[in-house]
Formats: C-alpha cells, structure tokens, sequence
C-alpha cells in the first residue's frame, strides 16, 4: 500500500471535498445499520421470547466484534490499502445481512447473533479505516467540526432506520398480537410468532445486495489511499523511542473513555422503547422514541460544527457535554412526573434521557483528535486500540439489562453515572497524560 499512498498535505481542496463526501456517505450507511438494533432489540424480545438481559444481546453480538476484529483490521488494512479494505468490510456486512435469511427461516436467536456479529466485524474493518481517515483530513484544530459532519451523517440515518424498519417489518394489527399472545395455545403462538419473525427476509435481503454492491463501488471510487506513516519533524522526534503504543498512555485512556462514551450512547437509545413500554407506551408508538434521542444528537453536532473552533475549543465542548450527561443521568434516576409532550403522556425521566443524546453529541468528535494527537506512525494501531473501545455498546447494554431484570428499568440507569464520570476526568486530566509516572504526566 505504501507506493500508492499519497500524504494528506498534497491532496488538493476538490479532492479533500470529495473525499469527505464519501466518507460521509459511509457514516450515514454505518448509521443506518447500527442503530436499527434500538427496534431490533424489543422486536426479537417478542419474536424469540426473550428476558431483557437476552435481548440485549443484540446489541453484545453486533459490537463485540469490533472488539475482536480492531486490531486484526489494522493489519488487514495495512496489507490491502484502505479502499480494498473498505471492500472488504462491506463483503463481510452483506454476507451478515444475508444469514438473517436462514436465521428467520428457523427462528433461530443464536443466527440472529452470528448475522449481527458478521455485520459488526464489516463494520470494525471500515470504522477503523474511516475514522482515522476524517481526524487527519485537514487542519488538527478543525478535526472535531469534521467528525461533526460525519456525526450528523450517522444519526439522521439512525432517525431514519427504526422507523423504516418498523415501516416494513411491523403492521398496525400487531399491538393485538402481541396483546394475544399469552392467551394463545402454544402451536398457535409459535405460527405467529413464525410470521412475524420472517418479515425480516425481504428487506436484509435487499441490504445484503446493496451492500455488496456498495463495496465494490468503493473500491472503484476516487477516494484516494492515504499515508498514515508519515511524521512531522517534532512529531518523529518525541516518538523516536517509542517502540510500543502502550507507551501512548493518553491514547489508552482514551480507550477507555470510547468504551464508556459508546456504552452511554447505545444505551441511551437502545434502551429508551424499553423504558417507554414501562409507562404503558406500546412498541408501535414508543418507535420514535430512538429518533427524538438521535435528534438532539444531531443539533449538538450542528451547535458543534457552528462553534468550534471559532466560540469554542474542542476540549471544552468535551468538558460541557461530560457535564452535562452527568447531571441528565442524576435528573432521570431522581425527576419523577407525568407530563404530556409531543402527544405522549409519560414520566418526565424519559425526556432526560432524550436529552443524553445532546450530552453525547460531541464526546465522540472530542476524545478521537485528544487520544490521537501525536501517534505519527503509531496513528493505525493507535485506530484500532479507540475501535476497540466500541465494544462498550457490546458491554454496557449487558449491565443495564441485568441491572433492569433485577430492580428496574429506571434504576438501571445508574450505570451511567461512573461513566460519565470518568469522562469528565479524561476532558479535564486524562488526555494531557504523556507518560504513566502521575510526577511527568504535564505536556
């Protein structure tokens, strides 16, 4: 890959623009995918009889796969170059995508989960290739307004996923089935239930040709391969060294805060239709519910993209929305009242958790510029570590159902909190850490 790679310096504005567009184009695709699993998880709670803590996970098969395939991914891309890697990652999404056919034929849960952790190992390959790609396409100081960009790509395809989903795979008559369900024999339930879970066929069918049509596309596309190897003289100097990344230890920490960030974001979402459902909101119409949390996602990127950096430095954005996912989290364990809003009639907690997706907006965008500022050549593997931390979506949800099915799915929430303080440590402290002794840790 190496001969071909070009440095980013030397791309010209039409090319940076254009690579940007496809990169974005991508993130709406990765969005699109990764967050139906909100649906999926009440839907195969239904469909497979499921407690909450099996439901969930959904979630676990899909994200620990990029715990698994991170850094084998870096290697892969190494080898192969980033747009045959990209290649490859979409093959592995489609082929995910087409086992849900047998999956659904047999209404196998333990398929279903094969299928997710397919779809998720495409997308580990991919994520580790495109992240890194849109931190170092252009000036360092504006890294966080262009993972904005790339955000709000991801989360309108997330508004859009559940609600298409729902649109083809549920139908108005269902909020009777599912309330007849309990009365039914068992050979009539499991017909139903046989029906209902069979829906899925069509459209991951259509998904798996897209997406393996999509690869090829991308690999035949202009986007250029870039040189991730390349070191600025000061840069080179301070890693001249270094012979591990675990030497990095602002990029370990930094880890560890992906870990806790993505595992607040799936939850938040993930979670919310449960919740709902608590307050007697069926599935039909506890379906937006993702969206509205997604939504105010998207307006903290675009208060992202208008303020950084020109009102507002990245590192304090990070800090603002660490706060502010703290406090949200303490306002829906302990706010408690019915309010009518947007034509639903609920306690007011589940508004706050909406909420979290304004606090999530822009963890994301801040911690990948903080934890990879000065990797130089250690920029891939560096990558890969942070793609790890994506396995958070895998964990967390496990935690919250477990901690759902033995108190309740309010009380759950307090998983949140030691994460979101965590977070405000590595805004505050943790990324200006160079070296592990805590007496040399000042930049």
């Amino acid at each position: 890959m190496s001969a071909l790679a070009i440095d980013v310096s030397s791309l010209s504005k039409r090319e940076t623009t254009i690579s940007i567009f496809l990169i974005g184009l991508m993130f709406f695709i990765f969005g699109f995918i990764s967050w139906v699993n909100s649906i999926l998880i009440p839907y195969f709670k239904i469909a497979c009889e499921l407690t909450s803590f099996q439901a969930y996970l959904v979630a676990f098969a899909f994200y620990i796969a990029y715990f698994i395939m991170s850094v084998p991914a870096s290697y892969l891309l190494k080898a192969v170059g980033f747009k045959k890697g990209m290649m490859i990652g979409f093959w592995a999404m489609a082929l995910g995508a087409f086992i849900f056919i047998p999956a659904a034929m047999t209404r196998t849960y333990a398929v279903f989960l094969m299928g997710l952790f397919t779809i998720g190992i495409g997308l580990a390959i991919l994520q580790t290739a495109t992240n890194p790609y849109i931190t170092i396409l252009g000036p360092k100081e504006r890294a966080a307004q262009r993972i904005s960009i790339m955000g709000i790509c991801n989360k309108a395809a997330g508004i859009l996923s559940p609600l298409v989903f729902a649109a083809v795979i549920l139908r108005p008559t269902d909020t009777d089935l599912f309330a007849q369900l309990s009365t039914m024999s068992p050979i009539q339930r499991g017909a139903a239930l046989d029906e209902l879970v069979r829906r899925v066929i069509p459209p991951y069918a259509v998904l798996g040709t897209f997406l393996f049509a999509l690869g090829y596309l991308v690999y035949r596309s202009p986007l250029p391969e870039i040189n991730t190897e390349h070191e600025s003289a000061d840069v080179a100097t301070a890693n001249a060294g270094k012979t591990s990344i675990l030497q990095f230890p602002h990029l370990i920490l930094g880890a560890l805060a992906i870990f806790l960030h993505v595992g607040t974001q799936v939850i938040a979402i993930d979670t919310i239709i449960g919740y709902a459902n608590s307050m007697g909101i069926d599935l039909l119409k506890a379906k937006a519910f993702p969206s509205y949390t997604l939504f105010c996602t998207i307006c903290g990127y675009i208060i992202g993209i208008i303020c950084i950096p020109r009102f507002v430095s990245q590192v304090d954005a990070l800090r603002t929305c660490t706060l502010l996912g703290t406090a949200f989290t303490l306002l829906i364990i302990f706010t408690s009242g019915t309010v009518s809003f947007l034509g639903y009639t609920a306690d007011i907690s589940i508004w706050f958790v909406v909420l979290l997706g304004l606090a999530n907006s822009l963890v994301w965008a801040g911690l990948w510029p903080l934890a990879l500022d000065g990797l130089g050549r250690f920029t891939k593997i560096g990558a890969s570590i942070l793609i790890m931390g994506l396995c958070g979506n895998a964990i967390m949800p496990l935690i919250y159902g477990y901690l759902a099915d033995v108190f309740t799915v309010r009380l759950a929430y307090w998983v949140l909190f030691p994460c979101y303080l965590y977070l405000v440590f590595y805004a505050v402290y943790g990324h200006t850490v160079k070296r592990w002794s805590l007496m040399n840790s000042s930049l």
